[in-house]
């Protein structure tokens, strides 16, 4: 097998469908990338991804076998002894394609025996730059959206390649813990010591995050989260308490929450930047699991707890995912809706062909072409960014082949123009940099 794989096994529309979609540059909206160093410099990078170690591990293989103490090699070869325990899935066929675009493997799965040579074959250290930009120009990318903390310094990198986002988690939700504060007034200078240096210091974060290149911020919420509409009154006390390290009542913690959120929602709206929410992740569900894999989603989780959230900000753009495959009716429904609401991507536990075409039909037939944003990668180096997509556009093409060009009797290039809207103009569009009026208004 060769690295076209993708194109076996398809129908004749749906293979012409794929063979033009897989021309276009990717534009990823959202990912893990570290831009000092974005792709692997060996395999143990890539095997140490959690969806390996959390399917080896749920297979019988002990979180021992990949502990951050052993040696690289060690923790590959461990790894390798299971593949064959889980090759039946779609992770594993990521793998297979990294290793045959980037590391010249010719064959179709991959055992014990194959390892030490390929483990030779992915080291990329001396590389350095050289390989991050072969894998960028290999893949074919336009932009990769950044996962960055709040007190990231922004620097040492190319922000219209590697494009920062404010992730906002902490603020939102950990303001009460042990160092958060003292994070918040290193990288403001702001002393932040009630409400409104907290507000001061967050505007402040805002702006140099513009100021740098960010086009969107993010937060990814538990499914009990409710937003409301800010109390500043109510708030002054709790957010005190909190900011002097103090231990917090469950109702001041949710005070805090919710004043903060909606702080977050304020300036999205005065900077002109898209909000991702990313909604459903219950932390810690499997304690003894491996680091990425002890996380689950709670499938009670509904979008109607941020209707004040759509209708108060309505100029403010809200790209959504949701965690449990079975909230994709209510996404798709809210976008039916509201101007403001888009359902962005197949978010990790969804994160699989026969949830995404479930999605990906409704969303077609439901939701205005214009407000579709079809993928994002979510990926941790820049090789996995390449199957994470084809694995996507395959799925693309196949829907829209059979659900519009045979079906409904669109011609293809109907079909490549909701493509194409979905994947590149789209995203394109709504995470462009904030405008010029958006940012003199402040």
């Amino acid at each position: 097998m060769t690295a076209e794989s993708p194109f076996r096994r398809v129908s004749e529309p749906a293979r012409e469908l794929l063979e033009e979609i897989r021309r276009w540059p990717i534009f990823d909206p959202h990912s893990h990338i570290d831009p000092h160093r974005p792709a692997a410099r060996d395999l143990d990078e890539i095997l140490g991804y959690h969806y390996y170690t959390e399917l080896a591990h749920s297979a019988g293989m002990p979180a021992a076998d990949v502990a951050p103490e052993l040696p690289p090699r060690a923790r590959v070869e461990n790894l390798a002894r299971r593949l064959a325990t889980l090759d039946n899935t779609v992770q594993y066929s990521w793998l297979v394609e990294i290793a045959r675009t980037f590391h010249g493997f010719e064959g179709d799965r991959i055992g014990p025996e194959d390892v030490p040579g390929l483990y030779d074959r992915a080291l990329h250290d001396r590389d350095g730059a050289a390989w991050d930009e072969k894998v960028w120009r290999t893949t074919n990318l336009e932009a990769v959206f950044l996962t960055n903390d709040f007190d990231d310094p922004l620097e040492g990198w190319d922000v219209e390649k590697y494009v920062p986002c404010l992730r906002t988690d902490d603020l939102a939700l950990k303001l009460h813990r042990p160092g958060t504060v003292e994070r918040l007034k290193a990288a403001t200078g702001v002393d932040v010591g009630d409400l409104e240096g907290l507000r001061a210091a967050i505007g402040a974060l805002f702006e140099r995050f513009v100021a740098r290149g960010a086009r969107a911020c993010a937060v990814s919420l538990p499914p009990d989260f409710a937003p409301r509409p800010a109390a500043p009154k109510r708030a002054v006390t709790p957010i005190r308490r909190a900011l002097r390290g103090l231990d917090l009542r469950p109702d001041e913690h949710d005070e805090i929450r919710a004043t903060v959120f909606w702080m977050l929602a304020e300036f999205c709206a005065d900077f002109g930047l898209p909000f991702d929410l990313m909604i459903g992740p219950v932390r810690d569900v499997y304690p003894a699991g491996v680091a990425g894999g002890r996380d689950l989603f709670d499938r009670r989780v509904s979008l109607y707890e941020y209707r004040a959230l759509f209708n108060h900000f309505s100029g403010v753009t809200f790209p959504v995912s949701t965690l449990a495959p079975d909230a994709g009716a209510e996404l798709v429904a809210y976008s039916w809706i509201f101007p403001n609401v888009l359902p962005m991507g197949h978010w990790w536990y969804s994160n699989v062909p026969a949830f995404i075409a479930a999605d990906l039909k409704a969303r077609i037939q439901a939701v205005p072409k214009v407000k579709l944003l079809g993928y994002y990668s979510d990926a941790y180096k820049l090789e996995f960014i390449l199957p994470k997509f084809d694995m996507y556009r395959r799925v693309l093409a196949e829907t829209l082949a059979g659900e519009a060009v045979v079906k409904q009797g669109w011609t293809v290039e109907r079909a490549l123009e909701v493509a194409k809207l979905a994947l590149v103009d789209n995203p394109r569009r709504v995470f462009e940099k904030p405008s010029r009026a958006a940012r003199a208004a402040i």
